[in-house]
C-alpha cells in the first residue's frame, strides 16, 4: 500500500511541477541539440572572419544563448584590439561562468571565428569553429540544469585563433594569448585547474588525437573518460603535436588538454592533415550529432574526473 501511495504522490507531483522544472531534473547533454545549434550558427553567421558582418552576427548568436548567465553577472565580454598583418583588429572573447562549490576553475574553450585568408572562398568552418561553438553552447545548457558540484566551470569562446596572414607565434591565437596575459596579470590564472580546448570534434569520422603538447595527466584522464563512457574507439588513433589555443596557457604552467581531431577528410598534397581542413568542403554534411554526443559525453566526464584528481 505504501508503494502505491508513493507512486500516486509522485505522479501528482510530476503533473503539478512546471514543465521547465521537470526538464531540468532530467536534462542530459544532447548531441542532437549541439548538431541543431551548429546548423543554426553557420546559417546565421557563415562567413565570420574578423571584421565581417557575419562576425558581428556570430557574437550576437553566442550572446543570445546566455541571457540567463548575463542576468546573473556571469557573462563577460572581453574586448581587445590586436596588432595583426592586416592592421589593428577589434576582437572579443566571451567568458561564461558557472560557479562551483570548490575553489578552482575548469575552463573549456573554443574559437568561434572563421579563417581570415579564406574569406573569399565561401569557407563556413562547420567543423572548424562552428561545431565546437555549438558544443559549448549545449554544454552551457547542461551546466544550467546541473550546476557544478566541484570546481567552477567557465566556457570561453575565444576570437582570433586563426592566422590573419600565415601561421606563426605572432600571427595566431590572438584571443587566448590576450586572455592568458590578462589572467596572469590579475591572478585568475592561479585558479585554473585545467584548460581544455575543443577543436574540430564534430567530425563524422571522429577520432580524437593524442596531442603531445597537452599535459600528460589530462591525456590519461581523457583515456579514462573514454573508457568510462564507452567511447574508447574514438580516441588516440593518431599522435600529434598541435599548435592550438592551449599553448598560451601551457606556457604559463597551466595544465592543458587539446581535444582535437586534426585528421579531417581524405589527405591531399596541399592538406596532408585532411582534405576538408581549411577548405570550402568544411560544411555541415561533414558533421554529425553522433560525434557531438561522443564529444559532449567526454567533456562532461572530464569535468567529473578533474574534480576527483
Amino acid at each position: 500500500m505504501k508503494s502505491l501511495l508513493f507512486k500516486a504522490a509522485a505522479l501528482v507531483l510530476a503533473l503539478t511541477l512546471p514543465a521547465h522544472a521537470q526538464k531540468a531534473s532530467s536534462a542530459k547533454f544532447s548531441g542532437q541539440a549541439a548538431y541543431d545549434l551548429t546548423k543554426q550558427y553557420i546559417a546565421a553567421a557563415p562567413h565570420r572572419w574578423i571584421g565581417s558582418p557575419d562576425h558581428t552576427k556570430a557574437e550576437e548568436f553566442i550572446r543570445s544563448h546566455f541571457t540567463v548567465e548575463a542576468a546573473k553577472g556571469n557573462f563577460e565580454t572581453d574586448s581587445f584590439s590586436a596588432s595583426t598583418p592586416a592592421g589593428q583588429l577589434a576582437m572579443k572573447n566571451f567568458i561564461v561562468r558557472y560557479p562551483g562549490k570548490k575553489d578552482g576553475v575548469i575552463v573549456l574553450a573554443t574559437h568561434y571565428e572563421t579563417n581570415y585568408p579564406l574569406r573569399d572562398i565561401g569557407f563556413v568552418g562547420a567543423n572548424d569553429g562552428g561545431a565546437t561553438t555549438a558544443l559549448l553552447i549545449e554544454l552551457g545548457n547542461y551546466l544550467r540544469a546541473h550546476p557544478p558540484e566541484g570546481y567552477s566551470v567557465w566556457l570561453v569562446f575565444d576570437d582570433g585563433e586563426e592566422a590573419i596572414q600565415s601561421w606563426s607565434d605572432r600571427d595566431s591565437l590572438y584571443g587566448t594569448r590576450h586572455l592568458a596575459a590578462k589572467w596572469s596579470q590579475d591572478g585568475t590564472i592561479k585558479k585554473i585547474k585545467a584548460f581544455l580546448v575543443t577543436d574540430m570534434i564534430g567530425d563524422k569520422d571522429l577520432n580524437i588525437d593524442r596531442d603531445s603538447n597537452s599535459t600528460p595527466w589530462l591525456l590519461d584522464l581523457l583515456a579514462t573518460a573514454a573508457k568510462n563512457t564507452g567511447h574508447t574507439a574514438y580516441v588516440f588513433k593518431n599522435d600529434t603535436a598541435v599548435m592550438d589555443d592551449h599553448l598560451p596557457f601551457r606556457q604559463r604552467g597551466v595544465p592543458v588538454l587539446d581535444v582535437i581531431d586534426l585528421d579531417y577528410g581524405p589527405p591531399t598534397r596541399e592538406h596532408p592533415e585532411g582534405g576538408y581542413h581549411h577548405t570550402e568542403l568544411d560544411t555541415l554534411d561533414k558533421v554529425s550529432a553522433h560525434s557531438l554526443q561522443i564529444s559532449g559525453d567526454l567533456l562532461v566526464e572530464m569535468i567529473r574526473l578533474i574534480n576527483q584528481h
